[in-house]
């Protein structure tokens, strides 16, 4: 069976599921997870490289590494709208070597860019723009993954995807800053101008570094994974799977395609949000009017490519009929998205809030003056991802046992609670001298919350291999997941918007906002007295 494609595959037999399919379930989801584990490292990797960047000197603003991050947020997120149709298409283990092989290009040609501290700007965001690459993996992967277990297992089996997929995260953000002391890779190191940091501690100023294994590292890792991926993962051919793929390479072809529809639209989407001296158009449209017609513009162009392909879409666009599918995008944008997006903006926030002291001049506040006292970003930014990755399958299990709305509830509310108290501290330290004190306070109420979106993370795919029939379910986790992956673009872009106005709080009284309407939304449609589906 290994690397063959299935068909008649029916876990739900419990005579076929303990005969033959769970040992073959299993071995496709462990290594699915390390795929997907480095997808999501070099997706996100630059919320680290552009704290290193500043270190050592990088001739760049912070608004423009701010970009960096958002650039690959928002390329990741729409790349997962055409991954979440890759599986019926293109089949699981077509799809899970190639894009896991695609990955390669970003990460060898990042270590190559941060070699030289010349690189121009366009270069570091085309690159940012090429690892969405590794955000898009996460619908096709989840989606594959739900194909192959029983209900009874989907809080399981997709917690366990998700959340050790997700500690590529926490895996990037402590391995990076330590290859970064070793020339393990050869050329040339840099030399730090301000304190840097790893696990295990301060590294001063004037100390070597090779920033450029930041991009290296990850090959050591894909190559191996890719021909695991093509030898040991399975194409399930039944009709409600992946029917018709035909050939690898033609797979191939269309997986490439359908990616290239994301780059384009993605980047004009970029395009009209960003300032002219970032590579934009300089008209800074809102991203509130630009992302819904990146998404909306996405699934046009999908529908429109002829033959089988656009068949088979039109087929799997039936998800947007099913009011669920919409409840659901809502939630798990609260969980995942707030997840992903803090994530994302954890180690920036970090080092722009408790890095610098923050002086009254002349009657205006400045942010300029480093901090002597401040924590390292790079010492600390892992800790959240990390209980969040790591907790998710406990969410998981929790739901299979409770039932997924009522876990999800509990969680929004821990959610709305933390969210709060995050403001609280940053507001007090974004306007003080010393910014260190509230250090402790802030980073404890940011682990609470990032330990509640990976609970309810894990919650929510309950629900929907609950609410949904199996041919769905998959394609509504890579929907999904896909409108939830842009909190990788929007919370680092508000951050970044609230701090250059001084009023870092107010970005997470909107968060704090948005979780109180996704804890209406789940009552109304799952916990009330007549629900459309009771607690699923």
């Amino acid at each position: 069976m290994v690397g063959q494609d299935l068909r008649n595959w029916n876990p739900e037999d419990e005579a076929f599921w303990q005969s033959e399919g769970k040992a073959i379930a299993r071995r496709n989801l462990w290594i699915s997870i390390p795929s997907l584990l480095c997808g999501f490292a070099v997706w996100l990797y630059w919320g680290i490289i552009t704290v290193q960047m500043i270190n050592l000197g990088f001739p760049f603003e912070k608004a423009q590494l701010f970009t960096l991050t958002a650039i690959a947020g928002l390329t990741g997120a729409t790349l997962r709208i055409p991954s979440t149709f890759f599986i019926r298409i293109a089949g699981g283990r077509n799809t899970i070597f190639f894009t896991t092989a695609l990955l390669m290009i970003p990460a060898f040609f990042t270590g190559l860019a941060l070699s030289d501290p010349d690189t121009p700007l366009w270069q570091f965001q085309l690159l940012a723009l090429l690892s969405g690459i590794g955000g898009g993996n996460f619908s096709s992967s989840m989606s594959n993954i739900s194909f192959f277990f029983p209900k009874k297992m989907q809080g399981y089996s997709l917690g366990m995807n998700a959340g050790l997929g997700n500690f590529g995260v926490t895996t990037m953000q402590i391995v990076i800053p330590l290859v970064m002391t070793l020339g393990i890779f050869g050329g040339e190191g840099l030399i730090l101008q301000n304190t840097s940091g790893t696990l295990i501690g301060k590294i001063p100023a004037g100390t070597t570094t090779w920033i450029q294994n930041a991009g290296y590292i990850w090959l050591v890792f894909l190559i191996p994974l890719a021909v695991a991926g093509w030898f040991g993962m399975n194409n399930i051919r039944d009709e409600h799977v992946s029917p018709n793929i035909g050939s690898p390479i033609g797979a191939f072809g269309i997986i490439a395609f359908m990616l290239a529809i994301g780059f384009v639209t993605a980047s004009a989407g970029l395009w009209l949000m960003l300032p002219e001296g970032t590579g934009g158009s300089g008209w800074n449209v809102s991203k509130w009017i630009v992302l819904p017609l990146v998404i909306a513009a996405t699934v046009l162009l999908l529908k429109l490519i002829p033959g089988q392909v656009g068949q088979n879409l039109t087929r799997q666009y039936r998800i947007f009929g099913n009011k669920h599918t919409w409840a659901m995008t809502v939630i798990y944008t609260m969980t995942f998205g707030s997840f992903i997006g803090y994530s994302a903006a954890l180690a920036l926030t970090i080092k722009v809030v408790f890095g610098f002291q923050h002086l009254m001049v002349d009657g205006a506040l400045t942010h300029d003056t480093v901090n002597p006292n401040g924590p390292s970003a790079l010492m600390y930014a892992w800790m959240g991802p990390f209980i969040g990755a790591l907790i998710r399958p406990i969410g998981g299990m929790m739901a299979d046992k409770l039932g997924g709305a009522r876990v999800t509830q509990w969680i929004s509310i821990v959610m709305v609670a933390s969210a709060l108290g995050v403001a609280y501290f940053i507001q007090a330290a974004y306007a003080s001298a010393t910014p260190e004190q509230y250090f402790l306070p802030f980073l404890a109420l940011f682990l609470i919350l990032f330990a509640a979106t990976g609970i309810g993370n894990g919650s929510t795919f309950r629900t929907i291999a609950v609410a949904f029939d199996r041919e769905q379910a998959g394609p509504v986790l890579g929907w999904t997941a896909a409108v939830a992956a842009y909190g990788a673009f929007i919370i680092p872009k508000v951050f970044g918007e609230q701090m250059s106005a001084g009023t870092p709080e107010y970005a997470l009284y909107g968060f704090a906002a948005f979780y109180v309407l996704c804890i209406a939304i789940n009552w109304w449609f799952y916990l009330r007295p007549g629900a459309y589906i009771k607690n699923p």
